[in-house]
């Protein structure tokens, strides 16, 4: 009696028990997929796809395109007979042409911007007289079509005075800003660029802001879709900002910058080697408004690329590909180091090549039987074992990477290969230019068991 007693007294905590912890004590731990814009760039994991086709590369940079508008073409050679035109640049609607133009006294490097409509009347002026658009090939148009980033700086300042410039410090305007009208400016002459200008004024309204911060080094402005509200979103004398890309979202740009001084001394070298100049800058993040983060300490040649979410950015150093975060509280970086990946696809690759070249060649050295008592060339060194690294200097693939393409938020395209580009284009080379893609892929969350007494 006592012990069915005393069961029965285990049996009803037992129920109690179970009511008070809810109709799932025994849950098991829920595991679910978070997208990858969610994902810490330093919580993400990935895959290396050696020697890929080439991805399909969409339009990029926010609709931009290059092809000569016809009615801007016709104002230029019925009412601007002295200017040049450079190229048009259509909105991402085509409502709105952006054209890029020099007068014929100003220097090769140096270019004007105004915007006209799809119909060829001109709507504004966006560059002031005192202000020179630089790089032209990277005028952008944000992919929403609202805003139109693009590069200048004063117009004919004095490049050589900026050794004493030190970058990262944000001046105040510089002394070569254009003065603003009506605020009683003791200085009254204008500069032969001004008087110009006023010569050929547009109609009211219709005139470039002169209140606007040039700098002596080229920075990064931006305009409205109807060419106003133009306001610099780097103000960094002694640096170089030369190439930008808008974030797909419109919200952010991803850009490179490289310290004058550098710049000088390696266009010098590559001028002296005979070689094209290709610039090398410290990727950065500029948001529109204007709050700028450096990324990383090194610099590089290659184009950084944004996620397709506007989550990650992601930039290429030699042999290794680095992610960072785009706008969060706590943004993180992550390095994917691919040298030895390379090294072991560049071994499979060369003997894939080699294997193709003993079937197909028909040449006397392949059917040339060698002398007696001489091992061949191919045979002289030890073999190694698949499973060790292979001597990089007998790897005539394995190159750095030279260009990044984000197709989609998983999958990010790097190709490597070498490349020289020399003033005589005769001479440049391009050769094993192969394509490889990383399969990125964000670490399930585990939520813990529900506790006891929980809802």
């Amino acid at each position: 009696m006592k012990t069915q007693r005393t069961a029965r007294i285990f049996l009803a905590a037992l129920v109690a028990f179970v009511g008070a912890c809810g109709s799932t004590p025994l849950a098991e731990p829920e595991v679910i997929a978070v997208a990858l814009k969610d994902v810490p760039a330093e919580r993400l994991s990935y895959k290396y796809e050696p020697d890929v086709p080439a991805p399909e590369q969409k339009q990029s940079n926010g609709g931009t395109r290059f092809e000569r508008n016809e009615a801007v073409q016709l104002d230029f050679d019925t009412n601007r007979i002295d200017d040049i035109l450079d190229r048009t640049i259509a909105s991402p609607s085509g409502t709105r042409i952006l054209a890029v133009y020099r007068k014929g006294d100003d220097l090769i490097s140096d270019f004007r911007l105004v915007m006209y409509s799809n119909e060829g009347k001109l709507l504004r002026k966006i560059t002031h007289a005192e202000m020179a658009l630089q790089f032209p090939d990277t005028i952008v148009w944000s992919p929403d079509g609202n805003n139109v980033a693009f590069v200048a700086k004063v117009r004919g300042s004095d490049q050589k005075s900026l050794a004493d410039v030190t970058p990262e410090r944000k001046p105040a305007a510089t002394p070569e800003v254009v003065s603003r009208d009506g605020e009683g400016d003791e200085e009254t002459s204008e500069s032969p660029e001004a008087a110009e200008e006023k010569a050929t004024a547009t109609p009211e309204g219709l005139e470039a802001s002169k209140d606007v911060l040039t700098f002596r080094t080229e920075q990064i402005y931006i305009c409205d879709s109807e060419g106003a509200g133009v306001k610099p979103l780097t103000q960094v004398e002694g640096l170089m900002y030369f190439y930008f890309a808008w974030a797909p979202d419109s919200g952010s740009l991803a850009a490179l910058a490289a310290i004058h001084t550098e710049w000088q001394f390696f266009e010098t070298r590559a001028k002296e080697a005979g070689r094209v100049f290709i610039p090398r800058g410290r990727p950065r993040l500029i948001e529109k408004n204007g709050r700028e983060r450096r990324l990383d300490d090194l610099a590089t040649a290659v184009h950084p690329v944004w996620s397709p979410d506007s989550a990650k950015i992601a930039v290429a150093f030699d042999k290794e590909v680095r992610l960072y975060d785009g706008v969060r509280n706590q943004p993180s970086q992550a390095a994917i180091p691919l040298r030895n990946q390379l090294l072991v696809s560049s071994r499979e690759y060369e003997k894939t090549l080699k294997e193709e070249g003993d079937t197909n060649s028909n040449t006397a050295n392949s059917n040339a039987e060698e002398k007696p008592g001489k091992e061949s060339a191919n045979n002289s060194a030890t073999p190694q074992p698949q499973s060790a690294l292979p001597d990089a200097s007998l790897l005539v693939s394995f190159n750095p990477i030279v260009n990044l393409v984000w197709t989609e938020d998983k999958m990010l395209y790097f190709e490597t290969g070498f490349v020289r580009n020399y003033l005589d284009e005769a001479d440049s080379v391009r050769s094993y230019m192969r394509w490889h893609r990383i399969i990125l892929s964000a670490q399930p969350i585990t939520l813990s068991t529900p506790q006891a007494g929980g809802q």
